[in-house]
């Protein structure tokens, strides 16, 4: 069977292309997927773009970006567990022959094994591309049930869903500092400040999505003894601190991962109940066709908290 598709791909560095490309022929536990969004992600996908990702196996280039897609099973495989229509969130797929799937789900069609996609409802719809945050979110809360962030650090999409799961879960609404006035809006009964206009210095624990290696004396300052920061960034540069500060307090530091399959089901859980809304969170939408335009958007302009691209034929 012969497939092909129209992808994003990055030939190198800030080089960003739409190809035609052969897709590997599926096998009985594969489904081929026809996507309707994906997502780009600010974080990691920025990386991929800027060159600044770390080296670690399957980097390099030309490569398929992309982990957050949202699409309709095309072709199921006898022995995939999945029928044709479904709808399913696919984190990602590699299925491109000699260009490199990392990750590989900014793409209008895909083949991926089945019991690596996630049925979901229909009714997400594009919301569905959030998932995989919303996943990164109950990783990084899940670890720690009994100490929920009081203190979040960054408004974007993944610091919005972390405060929102956080109420979700029962907890009192965080506190999330915010530098760019025109991120501090959309906040669900929540606090969004400046970190300058507030003198709080005994947070029992503080979740950092920024990514900023720079802040971590300022956040060690403002923990109560013996509280908690939560490292659920991306950091690129070296982490340290004066140990003089961190001696007075004893700070607990802990790194979250990247979300486990568990944490995937969950999210979809909590999304499809109605007691973690995705509402309000895509706030950027380009066909994919205009991909060219969408990905300096998304890592440039900071009033973009989600952008997704629209894979559908009519979009």
């Amino acid at each position: 069977m012969n497939i092909t598709t129209t992808a994003v791909v990055f030939a190198q560095p800030g080089q960003l292309r739409l190809e035609l490309l052969d897709l590997t022929p599926p096998s009985p536990e594969d489904v081929v997927v026809d996507i309707d969004w994906s997502g780009i992600s600010t974080g990691t996908e920025r990386l991929l773009w800027t060159g600044r990702m770390p080296n670690f196996p399957g980097m390099g280039y030309p490569l398929v970006p992309g982990y957050e897609s949202v699409g309709r099973v095309a072709i199921a495989g006898d022995c995939s567990g999945l029928q044709e229509g479904d709808t399913v969130f696919v984190p990602g797929a590699n299925c491109y022959g000699p260009v490199r799937g990392l990750f590989g789900g900014a793409a209008a069609r895909v083949v991926v094994p089945g019991a690596r996609v996630v049925p979901i409802a229909a009714t997400l719809a594009e919301r569905g591309v959030l998932l995989a945050l919303a996943a990164t979110a109950c990783h990084a809360v899940s670890a720690s049930p009994a100490q929920l962030p009081q203190l979040i650090v960054g408004h974007g999409v993944l610091g919005r869903l972390i405060a929102r799961l956080t109420m979700a879960m029962g907890g009192e609404p965080p506190v999330v500092w915010e530098t760019d006035a025109g991120r501090a809006a959309g906040a669900l009964g929540y606090t969004v400040v400046h970190p300058d206009a507030d003198p709080r210095q005994d947070y029992r624990s503080i979740y950092d999505v920024s990514g900023d290696a720079s802040l971590l004396d300022r956040l060690i300052a403002r923990l109560a003894p013996q509280g908690e920061i939560v490292l659920a960034g991306f950091y690129t540069e070296p982490l340290s601190f004066q140990f003089s500060t961190a001696f007075k307090r004893e700070p607990r530091l802990r790194v979250a991962a990247e979300f486990k399959e568990l944490d995937l089901r969950e999210a979809r859980r909590l999304a499809e109940s109605g007691a973690l809304s995705l509402d309000g969170l895509i706030t950027h939408r380009h066909p994919a066709s205009e991909a060219a335009a969408a990905y300096p958007t998304a890592f440039g302009d900071p009033r973009c908290i989600k952008m997704i691209l629209d894979w559908r034929p009519d979009a």
